[in-house]
C-alpha cells in the first residue's frame, strides 16, 4: 500500500480549521450575495422597465457597483484564498473531490465564468443599453451566479452524504445525494435575505434621495425576505436527512456544534422576525444602522450554519471514505502494522530540538495524525486536552481514541508510536526539558498498549454503530 503523504503547514496558535473556516465564512457570506443580488437585480429591473417605480434603475446601478466591489474583487480573492489554504490543510480531500468530480468542478467554472462576463458588460455597458437588453445580462448573470451554487452545493452536500456513491462510486449518486435539495433550496433563500439586507444598506446610502423615496426602495427590497418564513421547515428537513449521528451533535451531543446552531437559529429568527413583522408587515422604514446590524446577525447566522455543517462531518472529511486526518478506514489497519509514519518522507522541523528519537517519532506522529485538527500549545491544543491524563491514561485513551471520543478517528500507528506520542505529549506538558528518558525498554507497556488498540478496531464509531444497528434490526 502506497499512502501519500504531504508537506503540512502550520498556522499556530490557530488551528487549521480556524483558518480555512474564517476565510471560507468570509467567501459563502460574499458568494450568497453575489447570487442573491443577481436575483434582485432581476427584479428591479423588471420594476424599472414596467413602470412600477421611477426610482428602481437608479438604485439598480448604485447597488450593482457595490456588488461589483464585493463579490468580483473580495470574492474572487477569498475564492483563490480558500483553494490555497485547502490544499496546504487537506490536499488529499481536495485531491478525491477532483478525482470525482472534475467535470462538474469544470461545469462550475464554466458557469462562474459567464457569471463574471456577463457582470462586467452590465457594468460596463449597462447604462447605455435598452431595457430588453439589460434584463438579458442580468438574467443571465442571474442564472449563472445561481448555477454556481448548484454545482458547488452537490460536491459540498457530498462530503456528509455520500450513501449511494459509497455503493457504486457514480459520481451522479454522489452529487444528487441526501441532503442536496434541502441544502441548495436553503443556501437560495439566504442568498435572498443577504441580498435584501445589504440593499437596505445601500439604499441608505443615497442621501439625495429624501425619506419617503428611500422607504419606497426598502419596501421593495424587503419583498426578498420574505422567503425567511420557509427557513424553518427547510432546516429542519436538512436536519432530517443527514445521519443519525450527526443530527446528533447538533441536537446536543456536542456542546460547541449546539451552541453554534443555537446562535445561527437565534440570529435567523431575530432577522426573520424583524423583515416579517416589521418590514413587510408593517412597511417600516430601515435606517443604516439597523440594516447594518440585521446584516451582521445574517452574517453570524452563516457562519455559525457552516461551522455546523462543517462539524457534523467529524471525524470525516468525506464521511465513511476519508478522515479528517487524509486515512482511509482501509489504511488504518496497513499503518497499525507498517506505522504510520514510517515512509513519511518530510524530516521534523528543527528535529535538534527534540531530546531524544522516541520524543521525536511522537512529535512526527502528532504531526500526520493530529496536526490538521489540533495545535500544540495554541487553539484546541492537545497538549492542554491531555495535560490531566496520567500516563496509562494517554496510553488506553489514544489507543481507543475514536471510543474515547467518538468524533475522533482511530489511531492509525504501531504501539511504538503510540508511546512516543504520548512521551511527546508529556515533554511538552513539562515544559520541553532538555532531558527526557525513553521508555523504549518498557516491553510490558508496548504489550498493554497494543492490546488495547487490537481491542479498539479499526473502524469509526459511527461505523460501529451502524453495524450495531444491522445487527439489532436482524
Amino acid at each position: 500500500m502506497s499512502l501519500p503523504y504531504y508537506p503540512i503547514n502550520d498556522f499556530d496558535p490557530a488551528m487549521k480549521g480556524m483558518v480555512i473556516g474564517g476565510l471560507g465564512i468570509f467567501h459563502v457570506f460574499l458568494a450568497q450575495f453575489a447570487i442573491g443580488g443577481g436575483m434582485l437585480m432581476c427584479y428591479f429591473q423588471w420594476l424599472a422597465q414596467t413602470g412600477r417605480s421611477a426610482l428602481a434603475r437608479r438604485f439598480l446601478d448604485s447597488y450593482f457597483a457595490w456588488l461589483i466591489l464585493l463579490s468580483f474583487v473580495v470574492g474572487a480573492l477569498t475564492g483563490v484564498a480558500m483553494w490555497f489554504t485547502s490544499i496546504q490543510v487537506g490536499a488529499r480531500t481536495i485531491g478525491l473531490m477532483i478525482d470525482e468530480f472534475h467535470w462538474l468542478w469544470a461545469t462550475e467554472w464554466a458557469f462562474f465564468c459567464v457569471e463574471v462576463v456577463s457582470g462586467y458588460a452590465f457594468y460596463r455597458y449597462g447604462r447605455f443599453l435598452a431595457d430588453r437588453s439589460r434584463m438579458i445580462l442580468l438574467v443571465l448573470y442571474s442564472v449563472a451566479a445561481w448555477g454556481s451554487l448548484f454545482w458547488i452545493n452537490g460536491i459540498l452536500s457530498w462530503q456528509l452524504t455520500p450513501d449511494g456513491w459509497l455503493k457504486d462510486h457514480n459520481v451522479w449518486s454522489g452529487f444528487f445525494n441526501p441532503s442536496f435539495w434541502p441544502s441548495l433550496l436553503f443556501r437560495t433563500i439566504t442568498s435572498m435575505t443577504v441580498a435584501g439586507l445589504i440593499a437596505c444598506i445601500v439604499i441608505n446610502t443615497m442621501r439625495d434621495l429624501d425619506r419617503e423615496r428611500r422607504r419606497e426602495l426598502i419596501n421593495r427590497a424587503s419583498h426578498f425576505l420574505g422567503p425567511m418564513i420557509l427557513l424553518l421547515p427547510l432546516g429542519v428537513w436538512y436536519l432530517m436527512s443527514i445521519p443519525a449521528d450527526s443530527r446528533e451533535w447538533v441536537m446536543g451531543g456536542s456542546a460547541a456544534m449546539t451552541m453554534f446552531a443555537a446562535i445561527a437559529g437565534g440570529c435567523t429568527l431575530i432577522v426573520g422576525l424583524y423583515a416579517l413583522i416589521g418590514l413587510i408587515g408593517q412597511k417600516l422604514y430601515i435606517d443604516g444602522l439597523t440594516a447594518t446590524v440585521l446584516c451582521f446577525l445574517a452574517f453570524v447566522a452563516s457562519g455559525g450554519g457552516e461551522f455546523v455543517r462543517e462539524g457534523t462531518r467529524k471525524p470525516y472529511t468525506v464521511r465513511m471514505e476519508l478522515f479528517s486526518n487524509s486515512i482511509t478506514e482501509r489504511e488504518v489497519a496497513e499503518l497499525r502494522r507498517t506505522g504510520s509514519v514510517t515512509n513519511d518522507p518530510y524530516p521534523m522541523r528543527d528535529s535538534g530540538q527534540y531530546p531524544n528519537d522516541q520524543v521525536r517519532l511522537g512529535a512526527k506522529v502528532y504531526r500526520f495524525q493530529c496536526s490538521v485538527c489540533h495545535t500544540v500549545t495554541g487553539a484546541n491544543s492537545v497538549v492542554f486536552l491531555a495535560q490531566t491524563w496520567t500516563t496509562p491514561q494517554k496510553q488506553m485513551n489514544i489507543a481507543k481514541l475514536q471510543h474515547t471520543k467518538p468524533f475522533m478517528p482511530p489511531f492509525s500507528g504501531n504501539a511504538a508510536e503510540l508511546e512516543g506520542l504520548v512521551q511527546w505529549l508529556s515533554w511538552e506538558a513539562a515544559g520541553r526539558p532538555m532531558s527526557w528518558s525513553e521508555t523504549t525498554q518498557d516491553r510490558t507497556a508496548y504489550l498493554r498498549i497494543g492490546s488495547w488498540i487490537n481491542e479498539a478496531g479499526t473502524q469509526s464509531a459511527q461505523n460501529l454503530g451502524l453495524m450495531r444497528v444491522d445487527r439489532e434490526g436482524q
